[in-house]
């Protein structure tokens, strides 16, 4: 390919995309720059403090129940505070936590931390993803949450292989790290971060039933959905889990899990832009079926794995399932959502993935101490079948997602998209018809069922 092709593919890619989606892409790649206790959480435990794999699985499913109490609650915060207000208290109190994790040493006081950082952390998710979906325009949201995953990635890539090392040195100055970054990506949102929430009209106030979380749960399609990317994550959560644990059942170092695990980021880096340009406009179903096996059997290879080339490969397999996964399911989430509802419906989901690291680590410690880590890794193929099986009944006949003719609600969004084509889509919040659900009767997103 000539330069003249990949300057042509990367400007493609990036273009016409607002100004504030690219300070939110900033402060993402700052957030996971920084990223250290979610990877290494588990070798501070056994190989720095001693503590068993049972333990080290306890205290990382008490900071997975910490993102499942927060998930509902960051999502009901950025609808009703807004979607800035949230990142600035979610961000704070991440930072504070996170520096606190480092200095205790208790065996009570570490898993309560633990509960404490991972609200605070989770809290941010469902107002980050509401945020893109208000400024960005429907036809680019995918490439949008493509490439705010790339820049997750390319932060893990780069901080993976320091964290390493800086771990051999001190665990304590990688918490501490990571406080800071977090504080740092506070700052960006306060200084060039405007409030997205789509504002109500008299008229849809005095006629439109505010959605609240009971009416997510009756909406039985994508809570099928919710389902799905639950499984999907309890694999996924084993490259922080049971990666770990095998590697250090075999002898390897926290720097050799740190430059195997960066394989992961930095295929996404190379391949996250290329690849949603092949995908962004086919069948999600599909995709998400092809995703689930290759999460499943990818993570399944790893029971034949005895050295660091051998990891590095499964590595690379389940993250061609990240590829795909990520922006795919981001995507049909704002699809069944509607729009004064975004926060709860992305907090919803952001509950499967919270949920998914509360189970993971009790799942992998336990297997792995009951029976060995080649049944954690079959057991992963199993549910990554049984996901795509899923995704297959559910996600199937997806319509294609339009604008009803005539229905536009208008955004707080100023910003002025990259490329100056005029107003951006985004400006215009959509009123679109959702999916038919599993009896095949349509419904307007307009007019979910209440809740108090």
């Amino acid at each position: 390919m000539s330069v003249v092709a990949v300057r042509r593919a990367v400007s493609q890619s990036v273009s016409g995309l607002p100004r504030e989606f690219w300070w939110l892409w900033t402060s993402t790649l700052v957030n996971r720059l920084g990223a250290f206790v979610a990877t290494f959480m588990t070798l501070y435990l056994t190989l720095e403090r001693g503590y068993s794999a049972s333990y080290a699985g306890l205290v990382a499913a008490l900071h997975g129940l910490g993102g499942v109490v927060s998930s509902l609650g960051g999502g009901v915060m950025a609808d009703r505070l807004g979607r800035r207000p949230t990142l600035l208290i979610a961000q704070t109190s991440t930072a504070l936590s996170v520096a606190l994790l480092g200095f205790v040493e208790d065996p009570v006081a570490i898993p309560v931390v633990a509960f404490v950082v991972g609200m605070a952390s989770n809290a941010s998710r469902p107002a980050v993803q509401a945020m893109m979906a208000d400024i960005v325009r429907p036809e680019d949201r995918v490439r949008a949450f493509s490439l705010n995953y790339w820049a997750i990635n390319l932060g893990f890539a780069i901080s993976s292989v320091a964290a390493g090392f800086i771990a051999e040195y001190s665990y304590r100055v990688g918490f501490l790290g990571e406080a800071v970054m977090t504080l740092v990506c506070a700052v960006v949102v306060f200084v060039k971060l405007p409030e997205s929430r789509p504002d109500r009209t008299a008229a849809e106030a005095g006629g439109e039933p505010e959605t609240g979380l009971l009416g997510v749960l009756r909406d039985g399609r994508f809570m099928s959905v919710v389902g799905l990317s639950f499984l999907v994550a309890l694999i996924f959560m084993q490259g922080h889990v049971g990666l770990p644990l095998a590697m250090g059942a075999d002898g390897f170092s926290s720097s050799d899990f740190g430059l195997v695990i960066a394989v992961n980021g930095v295929l996404i880096v190379v391949l996250q832009i290329p690849v949603t340009r092949l995908i962004e406009h086919r069948d999600p179903g599909r995709l998400l079926i092809l995703s689930a096996l290759l999460a499943g059997y990818g993570y399944g290879l790893t029971a034949f794995a005895g050295s660091i080339g051998l990891y590095a490969v499964t590595v690379a397999v389940w993250t061609i399932a990240e590829i795909v996964n990520a922006p795919t399911q981001t995507g049909l989430v704002v699809r069944f959502s509607p729009v004064h509802a975004r926060g709860r419906y992305q907090g919803m989901y952001s509950l499967s993935w919270s949920a998914a690291a509360l189970v993971a680590p009790l799942m992998s410690g336990f297997v792995i101490d009951a029976w060995g880590t080649a049944w954690l890794w079959g057991l992963c193929a199993v549910i990554g079948t049984v996901a795509a099986v899923g995704y297959w009944l559910v996600v199937r006949d997806l319509p294609d997602e339009r604008p009803v003719p005539g229905g536009s609600e208008p955004l707080e969004h100023t910003g002025a998209r990259d490329d100056d084509a005029g107003p951006s889509a985004a400006e215009q919040v959509e009123q679109r018809s959702v999916p038919a659900a599993a009896g095949g009767v349509a419904v307007e997103r307009g007019g979910v069922d209440a809740a108090a």
